[in-house]
């Protein structure tokens, strides 16, 4: 069954909810495939946490999950028939198996995995990916800037977008010291909340019995999932020296400049199909 104009997002994170909000209230219907254990940190603004929480709202826009295509496809249905927006179907599919069913329109590609994996333009009349490891149009027809700076947000249309850096974006003053990573590989367990007060030295989750520990003070802005299995290295937790725990809940500015380019690339895509057909 295809629904008209039906946008496919592959990852639920925090950029890319950002994209799934601004498109759910431009009128777009929006599905989410998301993985079975999402390593999502800032979980308050993504629709991966509703894999955890069976639902969850981002500024105003609530998810809820469905554990079949067929469940997926009856709120899909109940939704048309209500003309109810401000709603999104998420549904665990790391494979991608549910998209043949759901011919989507668009398919967008927000996993953030900074390599291409096995996403290509053939897949739907509109792909759209999300930072690096991508080429336009090879890989999809659109591909979104993801990296801070002049072209944040910027539609690419032939190319790719800038390798990562691995250098966080500054916040209070603060870049790489802001963000816990995990000290070795094992599992991450913590009992601090996002949203508490971090002192700088405290210890704010553990990696196989390893303290991460906090670099600056703040508020911890993001932070992941007890029990996921991490490797040295890999982010587990953010810290927000600007001391303003509201911000947790609300779509950072990176968010909102790539959902901007992810809304430029649909209207784009769309209106090219039509003028083809």
């Amino acid at each position: 069954m295809r629904f008209e104009n039906l946008v496919v997002f592959r990852g639920g994170g925090e950029l890319a909810s950002g994209a799934i909000r601004k498109l759910i209230l431009s009128g777009f219907p929006v599905v989410v495939l998301e993985a079975e254990k999402p390593t999502c940190v800032r979980r308050t603004v993504a629709f991966a946490n509703v894999v955890y929480e069976g639902k969850w709202e981002v500024e105003e826009v609530r998810g809820r999950l469905c554990q079949s295509l067929e469940q997926l496809i009856e709120s899909l249905e109940s939704m048309e028939s209500r003309k109810l927006q401000r709603e999104v179907p998420v549904m665990v599919d790391p494979e991608g198996n549910s998209l043949p069913e759901l011919k989507p329109k668009i398919l967008i590609d927000g996993r953030m995995a900074k390599r291409n994996l096995g996403t290509n333009s053939r897949q739907a009349d509109v792909v759209i990916v999300l930072g690096p490891g991508f080429q336009a149009p090879e890989d999809a027809h659109f591909v979104i800037e993801t990296a801070r700076g002049h072209d944040l947000g910027r539609v690419i249309i032939k190319g790719s977008a800038q390798e990562n850096t691995h250098i966080p974006g500054e916040i209070g003053g603060s870049t790489k010291d802001r963000v816990l990573r995990a000290v070795c590989e094992g599992t991450f367990h913590s009992t601090f909340e996002i949203g508490e007060h971090v002192g700088k030295g405290a210890a704010v989750g553990q990696v196989n019995g390893e303290s991460v520990t906090a670099k600056v003070d703040g508020v911890l802005r993001g932070l992941l999932k007890n029990g996921l299995v991490v490797k040295e290295g890999q982010k587990v937790g953010d810290i927000d020296p600007r001391g303003d725990s509201s911000y947790i809940y609300r779509i950072s500015d990176k968010a909102n400049a790539i959902a901007g380019g992810v809304l430029e690339a649909v209207l784009r895509g769309v209106i090219q199909c039509k003028m083809q057909n």
